[in-house]
């Protein structure tokens, strides 16, 4: 790899970005793994080849490979969630910076957002429950809305953590607690400037991680059962003049919880080593690879130069495993769904509301599943995975 490549997930999340990005951090030198969307509900499984496992949620999924993380400054940083991280991995500091200016999750974010989401019961929209949609929120509103360089000052981050307490309302652990291990935070890892995300780039080539995926995208995904991130490529865009666009999808479609996935089919013998029903997230639900709604993720991402495939391995042992190319609408056969305007969020509350009504069109096997896939999205494969291993990786 002589590039900077992004990797970013064309579905609804859990396609496999974290053994992607683990899998290049393997075969070729890499400067720094960028995180530039998402926060601690970021979930990305890497299992190296003596058998190590790690759920990576902050740290980027390089990390086992000895390849330093920056935090950018479209982080939503949990200094809580970071710290049970880095304990879990050895408290690598030493291969993490992060941006000043990334916004903080608190625990009073927590709670603000698992209050609301309990509050809409059968309406739920979908949530990992960790804040940092609440967080995104109250920053809109917030000028001093509390962000990771002030946490270098305790008078600064008690000013911005005690108007985010007044707000949002008391949640049982005393305020000074929480500045204590904030700032802790503050003076243990490395805070930088907006510039060391250029410094890094012309220093060697970098993996830009992504989090969630398209389809769950702030404004591309079916509204509202969405993350409040921008889960395509357009950070990216905004930090790096030239990359490469990398797009991972599964054999199978997946989706944790709330929303519409027309392709579901619950009688599909596809056991999760790594996911489950959660508290906040919902059921693990799967279906067939969802050609349409890829296809969408495709288009509204800008495009991709190539694609990782994983769980190449799965069709072999799930013989009712198909592929869907359109959807029944309304009586109508649909195989493209169009995108409305960038922050049109009437049109994809529509497009929601219509893919509740949709059904699987036209399925078939196909005897390549790689091949079909590459066809469909109209993208070259160039990783094909088998396993979750870099080892059980195949760079095309």
């Amino acid at each position: 790899m002589n590039e900077h490549v992004a990797v970013v997930d064309l579905g609804y999340g859990d396609a496999g970005k974290g053994t992607v990005v683990d899998a290049i951090c393997a075969a070729t030198p890499v400067r720094a793994v960028l995180r530039f969307n998402g926060g601690a509900q970021a979930a990305h499984n890497v299992i190296t080849e003596d058998g190590r496992h790690h759920t990576f949620a902050q740290f980027g999924s390089g990390t086992l490979r000895g390849v330093p993380t920056h935090l950018t400054r479209f982080m939503v940083v949990d200094p809580l969630a970071l710290a049970a991280e880095a304990a879990a991995l050895g408290n690598p500091f030493e291969l993490l910076t992060v941006d000043g200016d990334a916004l903080l999750a608190t625990p009073w974010h927590r709670a603000a957002n698992r209050r609301r989401e309990a509050e809409r019961g059968w309406s739920r929209h979908g949530s990992c429950g960790m804040g940092v949609g609440e967080a995104m929120s109250y920053a809109l509103s917030h000028a001093d809305a509390p962000r990771v360089a002030d946490t270098r000052s305790r008078a600064r981050l008690r000013k911005v953590l005690a108007a985010v307490e007044e707000d949002l309302g008391p949640i049982g652990a005393p305020l000074d607690d929480v500045v204590e291990a904030f700032a802790l935070f503050g003076s243990t890892v490395s805070i930088v400037d907006g510039a060391h995300t250029g410094r890094l780039l012309r220093e060697g080539p970098c993996v830009f991680e992504g989090a969630q995926g398209v389809l769950l995208d702030e404004w591309r995904g079916w509204h509202p059962h969405t993350t409040w991130s921008t889960t395509t490529f357009d950070n990216v865009a905004a930090l790096c003049g030239s990359f490469r666009r990398l797009g991972v999808v599964r054999t199978y479609t997946t989706r944790h919880g709330a929303g519409p996935f027309v392709t579901e089919d619950a009688s599909l013998a596809l056991p999760e080593a790594h996911n489950g029903t959660g508290e906040w997230q919902g059921t693990f639900r799967v279906g067939h690879f969802d050609a349409v709604a890829h296809r969408y993720a495709v288009e509204v991402a800008g495009g991709v130069h190539g694609l990782a495939v994983t769980h190449l391995d799965t069709p072999a042992h799930c013989a009712s495993l198909r592929v869907c190319t359109s959807y029944e609408i309304d009586g109508v056969d649909v195989d493209r769904l169009v995108p409305g305007t960038l922050g049109d969020l009437a049109h994809q509350a529509e497009l929601t509301a219509r893919l509740f009504r949709a059904r699987p069109g036209r399925l078939h096997r196909p005897a390549d599943w790689s091949g079909e896939i590459e066809s469909l999205l109209g993208a070259p494969v160039e990783i094909e995975s088998h396993g979750p291993t870099s080892a059980e990786k195949k760079f095309v």
